[in-house]
Formats: C-alpha cells, structure tokens, sequence
C-alpha cells in the first residue's frame, strides 16, 4: 500500500493572531505558530481569518461583551499587512498562506459588508464562503439550546437542515464569484441530526435530497472546492462532509480541500495524516490548495517523483491562469499528459494521453500551456546567427535588437544565459543572412565597446545548449517556445511585424529590467515572445499595459506554487 503524506497544505488551516479578540478566538501568536512549523519540518503554514461580521449575527458568548464588530474589525485590517512582513522575516524557511472565511449574512447589506471586506483582504490566497447563521438570528453552530430553539422555530428536522441549505445556494448565486472554496457543508450535524432524506440523500426522493443533490451540482457548475475540514471530528461529530456526500463530490469531480480548522497552536498538526486517509477512503488521490487565488494540485501520497510532477503541473497552471481574467480563470482547465506524466490521465476525467511526449498541456479559452521538466532538445538542423558576449545587465539585448533592426535584420529567437558573474553570453538566429550584420556588428562595436566583449556572425551554426534543469515552458498555444522558466516571466502576442517586439525590450530597458532569457515564435501573423526578467513587478506591469494595439496580450507571470 502506497504511504501517505505526513503534512498538508492546509486551506481551512489555523485560526490565529486575532489580537484583542473579546471571545478568545485564535489569539495564539502567529510567530510562535510559523516557529512550531519550522521546527517540524513543513513546508508551509497556513492561517486564516474570520471576516468581521454585522452586529446582527454574534454568538451569546459575542453578545455578551456587548462589542460590534465581533472577531476583530481592526486584527482584520492589519492582517494582509502582518502576513506581508512576516513572508519577508521567514522568506527562505518556510511558504506562509493565508485566508478569509467570509460570512454569509444575506443578500441585502450583509452581502455589501462581504463585498467590502474581500476589498480589504489584500493578497488573501483563498476565500471560503461559509453558513454559520441563520435569518432568525441563530448560529447553526452555537450552543445546543440555540439550535434547538431554531429547531422549534422551523418546526421539523428536515426543514432546519432544509433552511441552512437555502443559504448556501444563496449564497453561491450571490458572491460565487468572491469565494474559491464552500466551508463544511454539513455544519448543522453539530448540534442536530442528520434527517434520514439526507443521509440517503443519493437514492432518496424527498424534497431535501433533491435540493441537496441541486447544491453540490451547483458547486461543480461554479468551479468552486469543497472543504474536507477535520474540525468536526475533533468535536466529535465526524469530518465535515460525511463519506456520501464525498463520494458525490468525487463522481461531479468536485476539488476537494483539507483543512483542520483548528483555533489554538496546541492543535497544530492535528489530523493531518488523517484527512489524507479521508479523502482517499472517497476515491481522491489529490487535492487542491491556492496561492493568489490560483489552485494547486497536491498529490495525497508521499512520493518524491510524483510530487515533482505536480510542482511541474501547478506552474503550468499558474502560466494559463495568469494569462486569463479573473471570471476565466474560475474555469477547470483540460489536460492532456504524456511520457511520465501518463499516470495523471487515471487520476483526472476527461483529460487526453499525449503518448510519449514528455509534457503536460493545460488548455481552456481557446489558449493554452506545455510544460515539462525534461530539458528539451536542441534542434539539429544549422542556423545563421549572432553570438555575443556582453555585461549581464538591462539594455543590452534591447540595444543588440535594435541596432540589428536598424539593418533591417529580423530575429527569430534568441537564448540567453548569464554566467553569474556580472556577465552574460547570448545567441541571436537571425532570419536572413546578408552584408547588413557586418555594419550592425561595426556599429555596435563603435558605440557599446564597453558592453560587448565579443560579437561574432556565424553562418550554418549549431544553436548552443544553454539549458538547465527546471520546469520548462515548451509552447504557448502551440508554439514551440522552450524556456526555462524563472521567478518572474512575460509571455506576449503581437502583431508578428518588424519592429513590435522592439517596443517591448526598449520599455523593458528604459525601467531597468534585466532580461535573463529570451524565446520568440510565431504563427502566420501573429507573433509570440517568452522573456525571464528580473525587476519590480508594479513597473513590469504598468510598462505592459502600455505596449499598444499591436500586443494582443502581455501578462507578466509571476510563481508562487511549490
């Protein structure tokens, strides 16, 4: 039998640095939880916070201290800026998450409040839309006298259970479009009975059945995640959802999370192992966690190959993803896998074999990602080109550029490499072979003799091997590309015309962003370039929304997926 992970990458994770909170709601040290982490050998933590909510919906505990505002208005607003210094206290040690179980109040001013508070939840990875209370004002995991008077205000079982069920398909026809992930589904079981329309929900013909099987449909037709969350076995109801509900998620290939949803660093670590055994006993063998609202696809086993195989599936999904808008990105994407990666075709429905072709193709709207971790091969046949060596530093491909266009020379694609020494080395294929190269050489040589130490024309060359191992973007859309990807990558269609991709390196140079490698493609009109670069993001971005009508699309794609 195949050995389970020991660790989780937890999207339900730990309740905790809530400050002043007047309930005692997770107001553990966050320092003392990334401490407990490291220190047990986890790659990442992740915390989560509560969205403050109306006065309207407190627990009697919350009542009680008489506090609007309740799990910490002001601990809410400064946790985007506490989880950003301590990424840079601990960057290096270890991958800190961090998300937002936002509260559904209803659709009128509690949906506004939701709205502004997701405005306010600056880079949160995730958002977990959660039911904890009801209209008549009572929790659904309160005290078991709350719950039993809402009981009775309701009239029966089923229709309590039918009531919470309301909510959360309101709720998703209302900010679907603001969470990723739907929070234990099954939350009343705290403190009341499961019905028996429910329990048998898949075969049964009642009215609650129905309506149960309509809200998980609805979850797989939204793209949203289920939330496997371990608190209620903890408690001692058993793990939100039950097997059933599970196994239907699985069958409507509806991505799982796992979380234990725990509230004090005592408990850290709980269950981990357990809500691996959890999700597998329903047929998953991966989950999914995010990063900036991306998902990652996590393998359940402890497996060194297969874990690098889905590092190597979530970068590609970052680089779609990021080349979508925000409603596209919703969208599950289709796959199809070759050579090693085969074995995911039994693990994803729907996706397609690639045969021995070593990579993974992510596709959707119309676009699409091939990526592989195999370095690829050189091309065999001989190209006319420039070889250059020069300082390792921004400009100096976009002034070898433009100069060679100055001649009327046309690049088809270059490959860079820096030496790691303040220098670089670079080889340009060059579409057309004539006497112009030797007057852009002469130029260069007369204005940038400082920066290039050797610049050599070779006719019927073999392309040098630059590459390296890592993950390697093979196509965009089809298009052979092959480069190795890096922290920080731009990827662009344009206009496949002389000149355009001159506007991009000379913006690049003007900010001072290094290029550390280079790819260009193209197909028909249209052309395609992939650029490794170093350089603050906000100027990337704002250079790339400048570039003009003759860029079709120029992302800057940046990874956060481990």
């Amino acid at each position: 039998m195949r050995k389970l992970n020991e660790f989780i990458w937890e999207t339900h994770g730990i309740h905790a640095g809530t400050e002043q909170d007047h309930v005692k709601h997770g107001i553990d040290k966050l320092e003392d939880i990334i401490d407990k982490a490291i220190e047990a050998g986890n790659p990442s933590i992740t915390f989560i916070i509560h969205s403050p909510r109306l006065t309207n919906f407190r627990y009697t505990a919350e009542r009680d201290t008489n506090v609007k505002f309740i799990r910490g208005n002001r601990s809410y607003l400064n946790y985007p800026k506490r989880i950003a210094n301590l990424r840079v206290k601990y960057a290096g040690q270890i991958n800190i998450k961090f998300g937002v179980e936002l509260e559904w109040m209803g659709p009128e001013l509690g949906l506004q409040w939701s709205r502004s508070k997701i405005f306010q939840a600056e880079d949160a990875d995730y958002v977990i839309g959660s039911v904890h209370f009801a209209p008549e004002g009572l929790p659904y995991d309160g005290s078991k006298e709350e719950a039993l008077e809402l009981l009775k205000l309701r009239g029966s079982l089923e229709a309590y259970w039918d009531g919470y069920f309301n909510e959360m398909i309101q709720m998703i026809e209302s900010f679907g479009d603001m969470i990723q992930i739907i929070g234990h589904i099954d939350l009343p079981k705290l403190n009341v009975d499961m019905p028996e329309a429910l329990v048998n929900f898949e075969t049964s013909s009642h009215p609650l059945a129905n309506k149960f099987r309509t809200l998980l449909e609805l979850i797989a037709d939204r793209n949203l995640s289920l939330d496997v969350n371990m608190a209620g076995k903890f408690k001692g109801v058993g793990v939100y959802p039950v097997q059933s509900i599970l196994r239907r998620a699985n069958e409507l290939q509806i991505p799982v999370c796992v979380g234990t949803d725990t509230h004090h660093v005592r408990y850290y670590g709980l269950n981990y192992k357990e809500s691996l055994e959890y999700i597998q006993e329903a047929g998953y063998e991966s989950y999914v966690s995010y990063s900036k609202l991306i998902p990652e696809n996590r393998t359940i086993y402890d497996d060194h190959e297969l874990k690098v195989k889905y590092t190597v599936l979530n970068k590609g999904i970052e680089l779609l993803n990021q080349r979508l808008d925000h409603t596209e990105r919703r969208i599950i994407p289709d796959f199809s896998f070759g050579g090693s990666f085969s074995e995911f075709t039994d693990l994803y429905k729907n996706s397609t074999g690639m045969g021995d072709y070593n990579a993974i193709r992510i596709r959707k709207w119309g676009k699409s990602i091939t990526v592989t971790n195999q370095i690829p091969e050189l091309p065999k046949n001989k190209v006319n080109g420039l070889f250059s060596e020069h300082l390792d530093q921004p400009g100096v491909i976009s002034s070898l550029f433009n100069t060679l266009a100055s001649e009327g020379i046309n690049v088809e694609t270059a490959r860079l490499k820096s030496n790691k020494n303040g220098t670089a080395v670079a080889f340009l294929s060059l579409s057309e072979a004539n006497g112009n190269v030797k007057s852009a050489i002469d130029f260069i040589n007369g204005t940038d003799a400082g920066t290039f130490s050797k610049l050599i024309y070779k006719e019927n060359a073999e392309l040098p091997n630059y590459y390296r191992e890592g993950v390697y973007l093979l196509e965009m859309d089809g298009v052979a590309l092959n480069l190795a990807l890096s922290e920080k990558v731009i990827l662009t269609k344009h206009n496949n015309a002389p000149g355009v991709l001159l506007i991009l390196l000379s913006a690049l140079a003007s900010k001072h962003i290094n290029i550390i490698d280079l790819r260009l493609g193209s197909l028909n009109a249209t052309g395609y370039s992939a650029l490794a670069v170093n350089g603050d993001s906000n100027v990337i971005r704002n250079l790339l929304s400048k570039l003009g009508d003759q860029y079709y699309e120029a992302n800057l794609i940046e990874f956060h997926s481990m």
